[in-house]
């Protein structure tokens, strides 16, 4: 962490790596803890079909997933299909919300959380 602050002195002549600096936050604190949240986002990846189950448990604890789609994008565009199509009807069934946050990240939303489009 010293080090990244050193980056940012004032009238220094170092340049911000601002890569370095955003890979690097949240680990100031201890990760490791699990504390209590009422709703935690998720971030995860959608490597295979059977993620699923995985993602659909996170929206039925209440929890926002944050969605890499790339990874199956790149295997298989018509099963990604499929499976967002998947996901969508489980987002509608438990009343939460889906949407596109970039060319390969999704949000969804646990039931009561809608997305402002």
């Amino acid at each position: 962490m010293v080090g990244i602050l050193e980056k940012f002195k004032v009238g220094g002549k170092q340049e911000v790596d601002i890569e370095e600096y955003l890979d690097t936050l949240g680990l100031e604190e201890d990760d490791l803890l699990v504390e209590h949240a009422d709703m935690w986002v998720r971030p995860m990846a959608l490597e295979t079909v059977s993620d699923v189950d995985k993602i659909t448990s996170e929206l039925r604890k209440g929890n926002i997933v944050i969605l890499n789609i790339e990874p199956l994008f790149k295997r298989n565009a018509i099963k990604l299909r499929q499976t967002i199509s998947e996901l969508k009807g489980t987002v509608q069934d438990i009343n939460g919300d889906i949407a596109r946050l970039s060319e390969h990240k999704l949000i969804l939303t646990p039931s009561g959380v809608k997305i402002s489009k």
